[in-house]
């Protein structure tokens, strides 16, 4: 679930109809876990900007006659069959972003999940399902034991491709466990299908798998709130209506032969043994089959804009860092580093880049008005090095001969 910087209320001004389609989509898995709380275990991600915008007054009161949105929200914070999982708090594609900015954005959207759902993720979307194997030592850092990466990245140590089991990834000396995501059925997951085809297409993938009588972890992830499946309002024809609901009738009936799990109570029974490599990559979106970064960094325009973002945020760093070392001077430049910081953070929104060149204004925007506070805090800088004093020199003795 995500949603760009200022988004809900640009849609609920400007296409209300999309605005109740996507405000509806947040709490409808909520009601079908409510609805089947021994049956039914879900994995919801809400990037930190989202949250932002939900927990957001004028928000709330702008969307009071769909929704209900803090009750929503209270809601999710009672429901132990829902694993919240962690996001970047802008939804970054994080091996396109600055290595420097990725623990800021990893803490800041794990605690304003803890924040508003009393609750700290143990596991990680990756934005994009956008991976690197660099990641691993600061998801660890963050606190995180897992992340959900997509199968067809995955290589195994002993050579042989299974997307049904958790795997360890390692890097620096540090470990996370690392769920491959089955890209096939994901795809029909996105898109429709019915409890008797997923059944079929599962357990005949299982029985054609490499270790078919070890326990068997299939994992599919999609977007929760776009493609009409999703955004669906007449709910017996969307994904939850048509799929989801007569799923978990099927599993009440104990015939069924796939039980849903949360990930973070199956890898406590099933821990992660075998190691693999992640090769950097993201998620399959439309044409593009996501082996490369391409979707977000193809164009000129799409490379200079992440070149901007690198740019500043090395400058920030750096007038941080000599801000830092002159508690006058501190002070002083406070406000320009705080606005500087959260505007380029903001500018690395994937979605700004996902459209082609489209988007990159949304992006110039933060990134210009970054680019003038920083030029402040250097003039701040620069300033306090003229008006300080001289370095005394030493005074010496000389002795004649």
């Amino acid at each position: 679930m995500h949603q760009p910087p200022g988004n809900l209320r640009l849609l609920i001004e400007t296409n209300p109809w999309e605005a109740e389609q996507i405000i509806r989509c947040y709490e409808r898995p909520l009601r079908y876990a409510e609805q089947y709380p021994d049956q039914a275990r879900l994995h919801v991600g809400f990037s930190g900007v989202l949250l932002e915008q939900l927990v957001d007054p004028a928000i709330v009161d702008h969307y009071r006659h769909i929704l209900d949105i803090p009750e929503m929200l209270d809601r999710y914070r009672e429901a132990g069959n829902i694993e919240l999982v962690g996001m970047g708090y802008y939804h970054p594609i994080f091996p396109l972003i600055p290595r420097a900015d990725w623990a800021e954005q990893l803490e800041r959207g794990g605690a304003i999940l803890e924040r508003v759902f009393g609750r700290a993720p143990r596991g990680f979307w990756p934005p994009e399902m956008a991976f690197t194997m660099e990641m691993v030592p600061a998801l660890a850092d963050a606190g995180y034991e897992y992340a959900v990466v997509d199968g067809v990245h995955v290589r195994p140590e002993d050579g042989i491709s299974d997307v049904f089991r958790p795997y360890l990834a390692c890097h620096r000396g540090l470990c996370i466990t690392v769920i491959p995501r089955e890209r096939d059925v994901s795809n029909a997951q996105e898109n429709g299908f019915d409890p008797l085809w997923f059944r079929d297409e599962v357990c005949l993938r299982v029985d054609a798998s490499p270790r078919p009588q070890e326990p068997r972890l299939i994992t599919t992830w999609s977007d929760g709130e776009n493609a009409g499946w999703f955004r669906q309002t007449h709910e017996p024809s969307g994904f939850f209506g048509r799929f989801f609901a007569p799923y978990l009738e099927q599993v009440r009936g104990d015939a069924y032969p796939i039980a849903p799990v949360l990930l973070g109570e199956y890898l406590r029974r099933v821990p992660a043994t075998s190691r693999a490599y992640v090769q950097t990559g993201a998620w399959n979106v439309g044409g593009n089959p996501g082996f490369d970064l391409s979707r977000w960094a193809s164009s000129e325009g799409q490379r200079a804009a992440v070149a901007e973002v690198t740019r500043l945020s090395e400058r920030y760093w750096s007038l941080h860092a000599q801000a830092e070392r002159e508690v006058e001077v501190r002070n002083a430049a406070a406000g320009s580093l705080e606005r500087a910081r959260r505007l380029i953070l903001e500018a690395e929104t994937s979605c700004f880049l996902f459209w082609g060149d489209a988007w990159i204004p949304h992006l110039y925007e933060r990134t210009g008005p970054a680019a003038l506070e920083l030029e402040a805090v250097g003039s701040v800088l620069a300033a306090s090095t003229i008006d300080a004093p001289e370095a005394a020199h030493p005074v010496g003795s000389a002795t004649g001969r």
